[in-house]
């Protein structure tokens, strides 16, 4: 293995997160701070406790979800696609560097950063609330899964975007909404039982109930199956850019 053709792709990543460490660190706290202001204050006033747990602490497991599947995305997405837009893709594939040392360094890098991100919006979290992680390894296990396997899914979506208007439709369009659906602020058993069962089609809902098993052990499906469905969707991107690069996809003029 290539592995200084590795560390140079991640510490050239890396030092993208330093140039913009207002966006990527103040923007979050901020973030963070205000979903609390929102929805622990003005809803939990009303919503005292969600099975068992108070709803300011209920929407952690949440809001790390929600940072993680955007922050992972963007970030091996915009990764890929500028040696894509400025050209240097080509000397990167001319390079003594293979394809999985390649996807080693940027989606390794991705996943830092959201995993970064993700623990500076636990330690944020902390500060209006008493938090509690029942299983701190297990949580620690999704959240790194989490953010490996959507690095990949954004790996993916940087090649295949051929303009900067398509790196945001996904993440707006797509993943936003699958957390807001996802049972990330509110129990699913909050609701009719036909939206109940709609809700279980959301892939979303499993990363976060089994997130919220690690913090409270209180989840809709057995934490099992969400480690399962990670894994599924793990294999599948791996796969997939597999195949990108051995046919050339959108990688060859």
């Amino acid at each position: 293995m290539n592995i200084y053709g590795v560390i140079a792709i991640f510490n050239y990543e890396m030092a993208r997160m330093k140039r913009t460490l207002i966006q990527s660190i103040v923007a979050p706290v901020v973030t963070t701070s205000l979903y609390f202001v929102v929805f622990g204050a003005a809803i939990g006033s009303r919503i005292q406790q969600v099975e068992g747990v108070s709803y300011g602490a209920f929407i952690v497991p949440g809001l790390v979800m929600l940072s993680l599947l955007t922050n992972s995305i963007s970030n091996a997405s915009f990764g890929i696609y500028f040696p894509k837009f400025s050209g240097t893709v080509y000397e990167m594939l001319s390079a003594p560097i293979s394809a999985m040392e390649v996807v080693l360094g940027y989606v390794g890098a991705a996943a830092t950063k959201s995993v970064i991100l993700a623990m500076i919006i636990l330690a944020t979290a902390g500060v209006f609330i008493d938090l509690e992680i029942r299983h701190p390894v297990l949580m620690l296990l999704f959240v790194f899964l989490t953010a490996t396997s959507f690095s990949l899914f954004g790996f993916i979506l940087g090649i295949w975007a051929d303009n900067f208007e398509k790196l945001s439709v996904v993440p707006t369009l797509l993943i936003t909404p699958l957390v807001f659906l996802g049972g990330s602020f509110y129990s699913t058993e909050m609701l009719p039982p036909i939206w109940q069962t709609i809700a279980l089609m959301n892939p979303v809902l499993y990363l976060v109930s089994g997130l919220r098993w690690s913090f409270y052990e209180i989840s809709e499906v057995n934490v099992l199956v969400s480690l399962s469905c990670i894994g599924v969707f793990t294999c599948l991107c791996l796969l997939v850019i597999a195949i990108i690069f051995r046919t050339g996809y959108r990688l060859r003029a």
